[in-house]
């Protein structure tokens, strides 16, 4: 989970108010999802990535604190939040636009943190700085109708919903030079709010930054205990284009409504879903219509033509949450979840398929409980849907009481790879694989652009 602030004046580059409408030139990509490609660069110098950490745990009121096995009190904070949106001032997309740089290229100890058994980029250590970031941009959004003393911390705590969606384009991030991290707040409910968060990697030879991923990030703010919503300022568009911005945000808000009432675990498959379940099931037949008696002779396994089961295609891991896996509240760290679940799920792809796979979307990671310092949190990856050279891995998280032997999960998260050849199917064996693979089939079409939501 991530940790924010309501009001900080200092922009971490010295942009200037309009430096997102000059720098920034607007295009259309396919499935109507606004991107933007960058066209004139700052020269003010960024801060790292490092420094925005340093500044939040500044703002909170937590530099010189190390870690604390019970809860910090922050009650003396509550009355700093706003009881109505009427008290709170409008931003706007400027004011939370901001860049910061991830030195590879100068600094050779972060290169060894980064860098893959392949020479590229970890991409688990990009989801870390990807959230970290997220809740950055959100603080700077925030902002109180009184000015907060020098040393006053932050009322607000921000804490990661979901990440709606991470784009990956073709490019393959090097280990040796600078990564740079932009984005700003592009909506706003009554206590979320959706950031959207681009990655680039500086080319040398061409002196240009590349795009490598655009991710968006949903935030919760939260009390100064985190017990309750707490109030955000409201967003207001100044320009076609983030009128067009805020509409897209305003539409991926009702396709989550839409994906909650909708879900296998709340509504029974669809005509077609079933269908589909029910030629599979017919696959595992060894006589179509069950022979002349019609009791049916099922196919082993191995028997059926170019497919895997699905338990076959699993794999599992348990890890032990130490502090130094904490956020600012002394919870596990949202990012240090998703490197993990990342990391499992390439493996488990790699071993299913042979091929070192290529990750091409993250469709959907969900937050639904905290992880405790201390947890033992088991993960679990699922190969649950192919279709030619793609498939579509998910990977649960609980968390595991051994005195209770009971289990909770905690986060979901789903991902699309691919390899160079043509997959075997997925073959699901329990209701319960199936509705995993009806799942995994839904996220695939809609990240694939082959469903209409």
């Amino acid at each position: 989970m991530s940790a924010c602030i309501a009001k900080f004046s200092v922009r971490l580059c010295g942009q200037n108010n309009h430096l997102l409408r000059r720098a920034y030139g607007w295009q259309w990509n396919r499935g109507n999802i606004l991107s933007r490609s960058l066209g004139v660069q700052s020269q003010e110098k960024c801060c790292t990535v490092q420094e925005v950490r340093l500044k939040l745990l500044k703002h909170m009121g937590l530099e010189h604190q190390g870690y604390q096995r019970f809860k910090y009190s922050r009650d003396h904070l509550l009355e700093l939040l706003p009881k109505s949106k009427k008290e709170l001032p409008p931003r706007t997309m400027q004011d939370s636009f901001d860049s910061a740089i991830i030195p590879l290229g100068k600094d050779l100890a972060l290169q060894e943190r980064y860098v893959s058994f392949l020479g590229h980029v970890r991409t688990g250590r990009l989801m870390e700085d990807l959230d970290i970031f997220a809740v950055w941009l959100t603080h700077k959004h925030l902002k109180l109708p009184k000015e907060l003393a020098a040393d006053q911390p932050t009322p607000y705590v921000i804490v990661t919903v979901l990440v709606d969606q991470i784009d990956f384009t073709d490019l393959t991030p090097t280990a040796d030079q600078d990564i740079r991290l932009s984005g700003h707040v592009s909506w706003v409910g009554s206590s979320s709010l959706e950031t959207i968060v681009w990655m680039d990697q500086h080319s040398p030879s061409t002196d240009t930054w590349n795009r490598m991923t655009t991710a968006t990030f949903l935030m919760a703010a939260r009390d100064s205990n985190n017990e309750g919503p707490a109030l955000v300022n409201p967003l207001v568009a100044e320009t076609d284009e983030e009128k067009a911005i805020l509409e897209q945000g305003e539409k991926k808000k009702q396709r989550r409504l839409k994906l909650q009432s909708t879900s296998l675990y709340r509504t029974l498959p669809s005509v077609s879903e079933q269908r589909a379940i029910h030629d599979i099931f017919l696959k595992t037949l060894e006589t179509p219509g069950g022979g002349r008696s019609g009791i049916p002779t099922f196919k082993s396994s191995s028997e059926i033509p170019n497919s895997v089961t699905m338990s076959s295609a699993t794999m599992s891991s348990i890890v032990f949450c130490h502090p130094e896996d904490r956020n600012m509240h002394n919870k596990v760290f949202g990012g240090f979840l998703m490197r993990q679940a990342l990391e499992l799920g390439w493996t488990a792809g790699y071993m299913y398929s042979k091929y070192r796979p290529k990750l091409c979307h993250i469709s959907n990671i969900g937050f639904h409980a905290p992880v405790d310092v201390g947890s033992l949190l088991g993960l679990s990856a699922y190969v649950c849907y192919t279709e030619q050279n793609y498939m579509q891995i998910s990977v649960y998280a609980e968390v595991f009481d051994p005195r209770s032997g009971t289990n909770v999960t905690t986060n979901d998260f789903h991902y699309t790879f691919s390899i160079p050849e043509e997959l075997p199917a997925i073959i699901p064996k329990s209701y319960q694989e199936c509705m995993m693979y009806l799942d995994g089939r839904r996220r695939f079409q809609h990240v694939m652009g082959l469903k209409k939501d």
